[in-house]
């Protein structure tokens, strides 16, 4: 594990916050010159801390603005791989969570309405071997990553 200090992390908290703050914008705000900023976050890449730079979409405006998260069942003898296969065909699948215990997968997917939640349902109950399914509708969310509103 490598050794951060705070100035470490605060430099990864506004980098979350804005993933486009320029290094002069994070040297005002923590007390350090441009190139010490540009040092540590160089460093930080090099430690594989810092992974990448992405940008954060609202899915809603572009018509997917259901969010679900389905448990997916499987029979004890499958492989994890199985499992993750199972998903990756899906386009509308954001994430897979392999967990231990049951469910045996947690498939995070982004639709367009409830009748397009029902397709992908339905595809992923028909993929692989699955055996059972339960989804849970998302509300509303908060992350981390993001301010809090």
């Amino acid at each position: 594990m490598p050794d951060l200090d705070d100035i470490d992390h605060r430099v990864l908290r506004l980098l979350r916050e804005d993933g486009r703050r320029t290094f002069s914008e994070m040297a005002e705000c923590i007390g350090l010159s441009v190139a010490a900023v540009k040092r540590r976050v160089d460093r930080l890449k090099e430690l594989g801390v810092i992974t990448g730079f992405t940008v954060q979409i609202d899915y809603a405006k572009l018509g997917w603005g259901i969010e679900a998260f389905t448990e997916l069942r499987y029979p004890g003898t499958t492989p994890v791989t199985e499992i993750i296969r199972t998903a990756t065909d899906v386009p509308e699948v954001q994430e897979v969570f392999t967990i231990a215990g049951d469910p045996d997968a947690l498939i995070h997917v982004r639709v367009r309405d409830l009748g397009h939640l029902q397709q992908v349902i339905d595809r992923l109950r028909r993929a692989g071997d699955v055996t059972g399914t339960k989804t849970l509708l998302v509300l509303g969310s908060w992350t981390r990553d993001a301010p809090v509103p």
